[in-house]
This record gives structure tokens, C-alpha cells and sequence, in this order.
């Protein structure tokens, strides 16, 4: 990715509705060139536009991260959680955990059902350890290009 690519990827994560021309105004690029660009990096999947929501103000109650110990190998695993709605991002990891989820619940009800009857019955799982959130203090998508 050159220097133009990654300078439109920033002016993106500070605003992901700013408009083609005034990016193109950033960078040095015309309009179409900015709109061409952005859809190869979607198409290549250098990125996503998404909204970000908090997920309290559309309905979900409850969140986690999940630490996660597998017996044997750990893709099959990280495949299956990656398939869960619930599951927000898995992380292969090195340390006290093999793998690190985040989950996006509803309530205790639903964290509980999807921890005890999905996460744990899966083939591989040994142990999970839940952390719940009490309150997010900062989430940023702002970090840039190297």
C-alpha cells in the first residue's frame, strides 16, 4: 500500500462519511481517483466502512472477553468461535490463554447460554475464564497507517 493509499485510510478512520473530494483535497488525488482507490482497498480487504454503535443503545447489555484454553489445535476452535453471532473478534494469543474472544450479549441470560452451552461444548475447549465489562472507558479505530 503506497503513501497515498495509507493517507486516505487515515482520513477515513477519522471519519469513514467524509466526502471523496474533500479526501481527494487532502491527499492530492482527484475525486475519482479517491472513489477507485477506496474500492480496491474494499475490494482487497485493506479495510470495511462500518458504523460503530455502542452497543448499550441498540440493546446489548452485556460484554465480555472470554480467555480460552484448547486441547490440541486451535484453528478448529477459533473457526467455530469465529462463526458465533455473539462473537465479536478472536485472537490467537501467547500467554496464560490460547485464544481471546469478545462477546456482545443481551443480558447475563444470553452470556451465560452462549459461555456454558456454546463456547464450552465445543470440541477442544479445556477452560474459559470470562472478564465482563462494566464500562467501556475508550474504543478508537483512529490508529493509523504504518
Amino acid at each position: 500500500m503506497d503513501a497515498v493509499s495509507k493517507a486516505i485510510v487515515e482520513q477515513l478512520q477519522q471519519d469513514g462519511r467524509r466526502p471523496y473530494a474533500a479526501i481527494g483535497k487532502a491527499v492530492g488525488l482527484s475525486e475519482a481517483a479517491v472513489r477507485q482507490r477506496v474500492q480496491k482497498l474494499l475490494d482487497q480487504g485493506v479495510m470495511q466502512i462500518v458504523a460503530v454503535t455502542d452497543p448499550l443503545t441498540v440493546g446489548f447489555h452485556r460484554q465480555a472477553m472470554v480467555g480460552i484454553n484448547v486441547e490440541g489445535d486451535i484453528e478448529p476452535v477459533a473457526e467455530a468461535l469465529a462463526a458465533l453471532d455473539e462473537v465479536e473478534y478472536v485472537v490467537v494469543t501467547a500467554g496464560s490463554f490460547d485464544l481471546l474472544v469478545e462477546i456482545v450479549c443481551e443480558d447475563d441470560d444470553h452470556l451465560l447460554e452462549v459461555i456454558n452451552k456454546r463456547i464450552r461444548a465445543l470440541p477442544g475447549v479445556r477452560s474459559t475464564e470470562s472478564f465482563v465489562y462494566l464500562k467501556l472507558r475508550k474504543q478508537t479505530y483512529t490508529w493509523g497507517t504504518r
